[in-house]
């Protein structure tokens, strides 16, 4: 029986309601007798997280998952923390292919991509996909979509919130490769022209911005405002890491001296080019999980130290590796006046490096001079040993994490992010 005096029966807290409209009075009733039965209305409360897709609801291992949580909740409650305890046991022993583990969801994203992409016009239609047809490094995609192992097999459940997360990630991404292009007038990405040179600068620049409209579209659509803020923020990141990069100090001093700070000002902007993305879409996974903060918390310090590991190894293969195992010219750094970790450790130990940085290497033989400077060193050396130190950082994150394929897949991804050769 509804409760007197209660317009909204939403309001009502405790066991669910049954709706039922009154008698009809003696007057109506042979009327009555000819409409459409009465039906029963159950109304539960509404979740307390709201999804741009009820599917996951429907899903055909739903049920476990919940009947599962509810089992472990005193122990670990959380999504992400009782289905990884439901891995395979000692899977963590032998080394896990993190892209085999989300094999199955990696097989549909670039398709799921292009479809949110869709434009009528067609060449704007051509030039938003251009990147997206060919491979890249998605090490922010496997990340968190391996945080959501099944309760009953090896593979991995995610939820349809979490698959459009990482697709939108994957937008955001790829916006900023077309515009980092433009800015560094590249000329090659994963082993062919770059957008900039096959359709020109404007095209580039307004492909870009179509990709971060497309992708703030779907981000409002997951109605979830921790999440919404999270992946916002990585969007001025991206620009303010930009901006630190006009500069190779702080001050952008004309004959700078080595300090501290020099490195405590690249690390920063290495965080918010790179490093903001894996860790911000880690934790928004969490979140879209229903994971405990503790666990929030560990997915973002994981992305947060295997990013910065990424770029340092980045960094490190524009001095070691040759252009074509790269995919993009070695060397480019030097040539766009950037002074990353290895000449940052060499300048340390060689201050003529100073002049050099302050104009940006920009005068005739300044680029090779540094790069001499540099492979005489041990700066490639130092940036290796401070690359370990995040990503077993990283490792450290997940330690509290039950084990299973997931865990293994997380940790073998930092071995994988170091030992990676483009």
């Amino acid at each position: 029986m509804s409760p007197r005096g209660v317009r909204d029966p939403r309001s009502v807290t405790g066991l669910p309601l049954l709706l039922t409209t009154p008698p009809p009075c003696p007057r109506c009733r042979p009327r009555a007798r000819r409409r459409v039965p009465q039906v029963a209305v159950v109304v539960r409360p509404a979740p307390c997280r709201g999804f741009a897709s009820q599917q996951s609801l429907q899903a055909p291992w739903a049920a476990a998952v919940s009947k599962l949580q509810s089992t472990v909740a005193d122990v670990l409650p959380s999504r992400l923390g009782s289905l990884a305890a439901a891995a395979t046991a000692g899977s963590d022993k032998v080394s896990v292919d993190p892209l085999k583990i989300v094999g199955r969801e990696l097989k549909f994203l670039s398709k799921n991509i292009r479809s949110l992409l869709g434009s009528g016009h067609p060449l704007l239609d051509t030039v938003a996909k251009y990147y997206t047809q060919s491979e890249g490094k998605h090490p922010h995609l496997s990340s968190h979509l391996e945080a959501e192992p099944e309760a009953d097999s090896d593979e991995v459940g995610v939820l349809p919130s979490q698959r459009r997360l990482a697709e939108i990630t994957e937008l955001i991404h790829t916006a900023s490769l077309l515009h980092d292009d433009v800015i560094d007038v590249s000329t090659t990405r994963r082993s062919a022209p770059s957008a900039n040179i096959e359709f020109g600068n404007k095209m580039a620049v307004l492909a870009g911005d179509f990709l971060l409209g497309r992708a703030s579209v779907a981000l409002a659509r997951l109605r979830d405002p921790e999440v919404i803020e999270l992946l916002a923020t990585v969007i001025a990141n991206l620009v303010e890491g930009e901006f630190m990069q006009l500069k190779n100090t702080a001050v952008g001093e004309a004959n700078p001296q080595w300090s501290d700070n020099t490195l405590s000002y690249y690390l920063q902007k290495t965080y918010l080019k790179s490093a903001s993305l894996i860790s911000k879409s880690c934790r928004a996974a969490a979140l879209l999980g229903h994971c405990t903060p503790n666990v929030v918390e560990a997915a973002y310090a994981y992305g947060r130290n295997l990013g910065l590991a990424f770029q340092l190894v980045d960094d490190m293969l524009d001095y070691t590796v040759t252009g074509r195992e790269l995919g993009k010219p070695a060397g480019a750094d030097l040539e766009l006046g950037l002074a990353t970790a290895p000449l940052l450790f060499a300048w340390r130990t060689r201050p003529e490096l100073g002049e050099l940085v302050g104009r940006r290497f920009s005068k005739p033989g300044d680029v090779q001079r540094a790069r001499e400077i540099v492979i005489n060193s041990n700066g490639i050396e130092q940036t290796r040993a401070l690359a370990q130190e995040y990503a077993d950082k990283a490792i450290a994150a997940i330690s509290a994490f039950p084990p299973g394929d997931a865990k293994a897949g997380l940790e073998d991804m930092c071995v994988k992010v170091m030992r990676r050769r483009k």
